[in-house]
This record gives structure tokens, C-alpha cells and sequence, in this order.
């Protein structure tokens, strides 16, 4: 991992961790989004941030994927060798580069370009580098061949996993929604994260293709999607309840910027904090008041 660290603290004993979020705060001018939230992600699991509109969700994802330079606080990413790369305040092409990769609530494709190209669009770092960017793919050395065949074989391993290998030459925005929410997510994994961030994944999708979607992320979790043979830890946010307390090892929950619950699907679920944010319910001098 690029400009990892050794020397920061120990992660909590038990506890495998891959992200690490500590007293995230961002401001944007007098509105505070976030209020010191903290948090961690285990490596090899799924790990669900959930909450009601307007929660902090999205800010807190844009923080640890570049998008947003948070007003404070820490956010770590550890590699399994041990190395700890502090994320704050990094562009969001430098974390890509640590190995982290997102999808957004609006799918992001190349509409235009077929399902294939976008797969291979995500692999043009290690591409650039076999061409000598540029030259040796003009001057046809042997190293660039090798390089796109296998960025092919990962890409059509991808659409494969996610069902999408017949369209492989269909233009991305001629796919049903659904089949553009997996493309995006093959697309994110071709570029090898150890740390897969996915922004409301099951928005918008139909019962069936929410099933699909959770089978998915559960073979990504395990290793088991496109040969790859080892997990991908997932932190997804989600309002689908049924795909979060279905796939999630872990469930952190935020209202209005505050972190109110951080535990099992099962826990989470039976919190009172939790039924009164999503319920709508005041606390109790709002109710005396009432």
C-alpha cells in the first residue's frame, strides 16, 4: 500500500481491522454534516452504514473516498501486512491507488462505450504501464499483448460473475438499471481494491435483482466471484433493510450526523435509538411538550 504507516495505534484487540474512522467531523460553513463520528470496518466482512435521510451517510463516504476533505478527525486504512495509510486530506486518485474503490447512487458508467470497454477503462493504470505509456503499444512490443489479454480475461471474468457476459459488447447505457448497477460494481472490482465502497447499490432495483445483488456482494465478501480466491472487504451504504440485515456482518447506524448505534444486524435492529430515528420519534421532552 502506498505510504503506509506503521506506527499508528494499535487497532482494538479481537478485531481484524481494514478501516479505521475516528472523530470524523465535516463542516460545510455553519452546517455541521458530520459530529465526530467514529468507527471500523472489519477486514473480510460486510460492514452496512445505514440511517435515515439526511444522516451523513454520503458525506462520510465521500470523506474516506477523497471527494470531501473532512473538517477533522482520522480515517485509516490498513493493508494485511500490517501497514496503516492515513486517508484524510489525500485526493481521491491516491486512495484508489491504496485500494479503495466506490460506486455512486447514480450509477457512473461510460454509456456510450460497450460493457467490456467500461471493465477495461478501470484497468488503465497497470495498461499505461506496460505500454511505456504510449510507446510500446505504438511500436507493438511484446509486453503491452500480454497486458491487455489479461486485462480481458479479468474484465470478461467480471461480467461473468455479474451475469453480464452475453452483453458484453451491448453499450453500457442500453442495460436495464439493474444490469448497470452490476456493471459498476465489476467495474470497481477490476481495479483489485482491498476496500469496496458502494453507495446505495440496491437503489431503485426490484425484489429479484435486490437477491441477486445480495448474492453478489456475498460472493465478493468470500473470495468466491470471478476466481478472484480471496475476499474484498465491503462498507456499503443502504436503505434496503432487507438487503442490509440479510448480507451485513456489521451495522453502524448515523442520524443527523451522530453516530447512535454500532453493532450485529440483530442488535442494531432491536435498539431503541435505532426504531425512534427511523420511526420519527422525539425524545421525551418533545413528547411532554406534545
Amino acid at each position: 500500500m502506498a505510504e503506509a504507516r506503521a506506527d499508528a495505534a494499535a487497532p482494538p484487540a479481537g478485531r481484524d481491522l481494514i478501516l479505521e474512522v475516528r472523530e470524523l467531523t465535516m463542516r460545510f460553513g455553519g452546517l455541521l454534516a458530520v459530529d465526530q463520528v467514529s468507527f471500523a470496518a472489519d477486514r473480510g466482512r460486510i460492514t452496512a452504514l445505514i440511517g435515515p435521510n439526511g444522516a451523513g451517510k454520503t458525506t462520510v463516504f465521500n470523506c474516506i473516498t477523497g471527494f470531501y476533505r473532512p473538517t477533522a478527525g482520522a480515517i485509516l486504512l490498513r493493508d494485511a501486512a500490517g501497514g496503516v495509510a492515513e486517508l484524510q486530506g489525500r485526493p481521491g486518485h491516491r486512495i484508489a491507488r491504496a485500494g479503495v474503490a466506490r460506486t455512486f447512487q447514480n450509477t457512473r458508467l461510460f454509456p456510450g462505450m460497450t460493457a467490456l470497454e467500461n471493465l477495461l477503462v478501470a484497468q488503465h493504470v497497470p495498461l499505461m504501464a506496460a505500454t511505456g505509456f504510449g510507446i510500446g503499444a505504438v511500436l507493438g512490443l511484446s509486453r503491452y499483448p500480454r497486458a491487455e489479454r489479461a486485462a480481458i480475461e479479468k474484465a470478461r471474468a467480471w461480467l461473468d460473475a455479474t451475469g453480464l457476459l452475453d452483453r458484453a459488447d451491448d453499450p453500457a447505457g442500453a442495460l436495464p438499471y439493474g444490469a448497470q448497477r452490476r456493471l459498476e460494481i465489476a467495474r470497481a472490482m477490476c481495479t483489485e481494491p482491498i476496500l469496496l465502497c458502494l453507495d446505495e447499490p440496491a437503489a431503485g432495483l426490484n425484489p429479484r435483482e435486490s437477491e441477486e445483488l445480495s448474492a453478489l456482494l456475498l460472493a465478493i465478501r468470500d473470495g468466491q466471484a470471478a476466481g478472484r480466491g480471496r475476499g474484498c472487504s465491503i462498507l456499503l451504504i443502504e436503505h434496503d433493510m432487507g438487503v442490509v440485515m440479510r448480507i451485513s456482518d456489521r451495522v453502524v447506524v448515523l442520524d443527523h450526523g451522530r453516530k447512535i448505534a454500532d453493532g450485529t444486524p440483530e442488535q442494531v435492529r432491536a435498539d431503541p435509538k435505532v426504531i425512534a430515528a427511523y420511526l420519527g420519534e422525539g425524545d421525551e421532552g418533545e413528547e411532554d411538550a406534545a
